[in-house]
């Protein structure tokens, strides 16, 4: 029995991880002053009839913190590309010089930062939501091996366990989010 409150207990574990991974993610599109070639990770592109990501048709990069520059592998595809960015509606004016296209980041004004950051903590949120449904799955996980017979001490052990590993897991959604608040309120 106890192996498998172990199992139980391990695969809790990485749910958790893969809600914190998914809020790392979501947190890097979010922009915080500074260019970052993530900004433009939901920009699709018309690529011969077939809707495609920026990344995978041009190298992204940033050269200084307040420009991203979009290299096209091919040259034809300036215009489409250039069109996709103005589509996504992410408050850019892309500049098309002929060979690549330069895209200057403009500074948050401060309402635009507190909306950000309501962003963020709406993001923060749903990942500490997610968080609690992977720690009710696995308490009703270990009560249901109570009832098949485990001991009662070992499920609350377990369920002691599980309560500790999801504490530690929203304390770390609040330091993400945090920082993140300290890095788009930061002019």
């Amino acid at each position: 029995m106890n192996d498998e409150l172990d199992f139980l207990f391990a695969e809790a574990e990485e749910n958790m991880g893969k809600s914190i991974a998914h809020l790392e993610r979501e947190l890097l599109k979010i922009r915080a002053g500074k260019a970052n070639p993530q900004m433009l990770d939901n920009v699709k592109v018309d690529y011969y009839g077939v809707l495609t990501k920026l990344s995978q048709m041009s190298n992204i990069n940033t050269p200084d913190p307040r420009s991203i520059i979009v290299q096209p592998w091919e040259k034809n595809m300036l215009e489409p590309i250039e069109k996709a960015i103005m589509a996504a509606n992410l408050g850019f004016n892309p500049q098309n010089d002929g060979t690549l296209i330069r895209i200057n980041v403009p500074p948050l004004t401060e309402e635009r930062r507190k909306d950000l950051v309501k962003r963020v903590k709406s993001e923060a949120e749903n990942t500490k939501v997610g968080i609690r449904n992977n720690r009710r799955e696995a308490l009703e996980a270990g009560k249901k091996l109570e009832k098949q017979g485990a001991p009662e001490d070992m499920v609350k052990a377990y369920e002691h366990n599980i309560q500790e590993l999801t504490n530690e897991y929203t304390a770390k959604v609040d330091k993400m989010v945090e920082q993140k608040e300290t890095d788009i309120m930061t002019i």
